[in-house]
């Protein structure tokens, strides 16, 4: 029998005083409950992903000085062994960096195992820092069983598909009673039901029992859930850690099955989690809580227009933050509409959040004559209405500036994606939390919110409401683009295509096909290309959003700016 704590915590990248920390803190606690094992995630030490600060040596210098401080932490704890990923060096050619796995027991390291499959796509680039380890397994006795290791991606080409080096089988050669697999597993819709996929397959397909260990937090841009886990070969997933929260929980291992501490089996596990609606709220409300915490953020301010998506961004920074550490500012124009500004003051009512009100209609008026004055033309059209998006965009900084606030950007994915946007305006910002949700599902998350709070925090008006820029008279968005239920089905299969789930990649595809039918809808298509084409300048150039799909703007999805696409 063996006692195995799963460390699912909330590291910070590049805080190793902090990370050491925590992990010393979860190690008593699991000495405490009389564990023999304690499995922290994917380089738990520095934070997943440093990025070149793996290049920077002061930086190794505290992840050596981190390491020590946990083996002399670990000869305090002599009976206990602790799983810990870190960066470490390597001894030959190519790069000075493997992405390790240890375990320390007693002061000292028994074992090391450096990742072999180090992922190159999406968000990932783990090639540019580590050295692929060697094609071998490691297993260690600790206690009374035989414990193989691995390092995420390691286990997630079973199939052989991906890489020509399959980890998992050299592993199961070696012949343990139990594999641990420890992880840095960035969330998004479907991301769960995926692991469990792999994972329990592979636990099926080779007798073996798995410990997954994830950690949990947002970093930048993306958002890990923890949700780590244990699959038994027959039964399947048998336990799950709670998402979106740290969680120290030890478990029994006992002949081939996992049981809580006391001996009992683990509550049933779900095939299906969170409705999506729910998992969007909450890996936003994360993702925006630890951004601003780590970036050194209290409060937020959000320009309000009365629209759906500042409605949306302002509900979900209430819940985050507080709504008392939440500013909306009201900017009317001279083509805003008496209902827009009312809907800004009952949604800030709703969620106790205090708006004010700074019109430009007196700024725009000035820009416009000066513009006249120095070059001989007036300011009308296209350059007069991102006028006043940028002089938004500017008072909204000054705020965050004069008063110390991050400051929120509102566009959604179907906008950012056609660059239904102003460079310098709209686009201002530290953070978009809504920025990689198409718009239809800006409404289906608002309509949600509200269902959730058991009241209409977000007012039907604003949920009713024809989209709508305001910047000219009688503007609607579908005058400058498709209908968004048309425009976002393109944008799917044009952004993300395969990487959808099965279900929304086939309706996307048989969208699209039954668009291009005929010539005015290839027309349309081609037309969605050719916009999402010649935006990616404005894209390179907004503030970072968080992931919420299996591919985000930013690092998900790389593309030229100078480029021929059509």
């Amino acid at each position: 029998m063996l006692r195995i704590t799963i460390a699912q915590l909330n590291f910070t990248v590049g805080d190793i005083e902090g990370n050491v920390a925590r992990m010393v803190a979860a190690a008593q606690q699991a000495a405490r409950e009389q564990s023999d094992l304690i499995v922290f995630s994917e380089l738990a030490l520095c934070g997943y992903y440093p990025g070149d600060m793996l290049d920077e040596p002061p930086f190794l210098q505290r992840v050596q000085d981190g390491l020590a401080a946990l083996q002399q932490a670990s000869a305090e704890l002599p009976s206990l062994h602790w799983v810990v990923g870190a960066p470490t060096p390597t001894t030959g050619p190519g790069k000075r960096l493997h992405n390790s796995l240890l375990v320390l027991q007693g002061g000292t390291v028994r074992l090391q195992y450096a990742k072999q499959l180090l992922p190159t796509y999406n968000i990932f680039d783990e090639r540019r820092h580590f050295e692929p380890g060697p094609d071998v397994a490691k297993v260690l006795r600790i206690g009374s069983a035989q414990v193989g290791l691995l390092i995420c991606e390691d286990g997630w080409n079973d199939h052989g598909a991906d890489y020509a080096t399959n980890p998992f089988e050299r592993l199961r050669d070696a012949a343990p009673d139990l594999v641990i697999s420890i992880n840095a597993s960035p969330s998004h819709v479907g991301k769960r039901e995926q692991r469990h996929q792999i994972f329990g397959g592979s636990s099926r397909r080779h007798g073996l029992p798995i410990l997954y260990v994830n950690q949990v937090g947002g970093h930048d841009q993306v958002v890990y859930d923890g949700a780590s886990f244990a699959a038994e070969p027959e039964a399947g997933i048998v336990f799950e850690a709670p998402r979106f929260v740290e969680d120290v929980r030890t478990l029994r291992f006992d002949n081939g099955h996992f049981l809580t501490a006391d001996g009992q089996a683990p509550a049933r596990v779900p095939a299906e989690g969170l409705p999506t609606m729910e998992f969007y709220r909450q890996q936003i409300l994360l993702g925006l809580k630890d951004y601003a915490r780590r970036c050194g953020f209290r409060q937020v301010v959000v320009g309000s227009s009365g629209g759906i998506d500042s409605a949306l961004t302002l509900a979900l920074a209430a819940q985050a933050l507080g709504p008392e550490n939440v500013v909306g500012i009201t900017m009317p124009s001279r083509y805003s509409s008496s209902g827009s500004v009312d809907d800004s003051v009952a949604l800030c009512q709703n969620l106790g959040v205090q708006l004010h009100t700074h019109p430009i209609a007196e700024l725009v008026a000035g820009y416009a004559q000066q513009f006249e004055g120095s070059f001989g033309q007036p300011l009308q059209g296209l350059p007069l209405e991102n006028l006043q998006a940028r002089i938004r965009g500017t008072v909204l900084m000054e705020y965050s500036n004069a008063f110390g606030h991050l400051l929120l950007t509102t566009g959604n994915k179907s906008e950012i994606s056609v660059g239904y946007c102003t460079l310098y305006g709209d686009t201002n910002g530290g953070l978009g939390l809504i920025g990689d949700l198409y718009k239809t599902e800006v409404f289906a998350l608002s309509r949600h919110v509200n269902e959730q709070a058991g009241r209409a925090l977000i007012p039907q008006a604003i949920i009713d409401k024809e989209p709508s820029a305001e910047l000219a008279p009688g503007q609607r968005d579908v005058d400058s683009l498709p209908p968004y239920p048309v425009l976002d089905e393109v944008l799917k299969l044009l952004i993300e295509g395969e990487r959808l789930s099965a279900a929304e990649h086939l309706a996307a595809q048989a969208f699209v096909a039954q668009l291009q039918a005929d010539d005015a809808g290839r027309a349309l298509v081609q037309r969605v290309r050719i916009m999402v084409a010649r935006n990616e300048y404005k894209r390179r150039q907004a503030p970072p959003i968080l992931r919420v799909r299996p591919r985000a703007f930013g690092s998900g999805r790389q593309m030229p700016i100078a480029a021929k696409y059509v």
